[in-house]
């Protein structure tokens, strides 16, 4: 089965169960409370709710058996992103923080708020994913990353305006978003709410997550 990049936890549960993989009532308990391996990159991640694994369900053509377990599918997109986010990149998560410091500090922002506010892995993936709903090709993804890196620094900026996060909050709209769209009470609305979104609004390929490494 081949997962496309850009998917969300609902779609990849859809597809699943529409190839006789797991139920999405199945995948949706387990995601939710199900036993994982103590994966580095979920650290942050608060489990409870039924797309808590936004963003980790790493996009690639996986076999699965039919009627399969929905614990076993899971460690294969989990494993998979440990397997594809490389000791490379995490180099690069620490030269971004280097990069988004001086952004803070040509801003005007102290140290004590520069030294709060380092890029863990979770916001990574947060930004990839906004990232991979933006773009419509590679070409894009690291001028969309500088724009949302330019705007987390931007005092004068405090809202990301993301129209894929309303997109998101809205359950995945088809339609042109109207003015009354972008006022839904949603944490995931950037419009609205300062700073970054809660979460993953997909999960990203990793063509968005190196883009969400070393924005342009």
């Amino acid at each position: 089965i081949m997962i496309p990049e850009g998917y969300t936890c609902a779609q990849i549960f859809q597809l699943l169960e529409e190839k006789e993989v797991c139920s999405v009532k199945d995948l949706e308990e387990y995601a939710a409370n199900g036993a994982l391996k103590e994966y580095w990159f979920l650290e942050g991640v608060e489990r409870g709710s039924k797309y808590c694994l936004e963003g980790y369900l790493f996009p690639d053509t996986y076999e699965f058996y039919t009627n399969d377990k929905p614990g076993r599918v899971f460690e294969k997109f989990l494993e998979a992103f440990d397997d594809r986010f490389t000791d490379i990149m995490r180099e690069r998560l620490t030269e971004l923080n280097t990069t988004f410091s001086n952004m803070l500090k040509r801003q005007g922002y102290s140290q004590d708020y520069i030294n709060s506010h380092k890029m863990t892995i979770r916001e990574v993936v947060i930004i990839a994913s906004m990232i991979e709903k933006e773009s419509s090709g590679s070409d894009e993804s690291y001028t969309i990353s500088s724009v949302i890196y330019n705007r987390l620094s931007n005092p004068n900026f405090p809202c990301l305006q993301i129209d894929a996060t309303i997109v998101y909050a809205l359950g995945g709209k088809t339609d042109a978003l109207t003015e009354e769209d972008l006022l839904i009470d949603s944490p995931y609305n950037s419009y609205l709410n300062e700073g970054l979104i809660p979460g993953p609004i997909s999960n990203p390929g990793r063509e968005s997550l190196n883009a969400a490494l070393m924005p342009e």
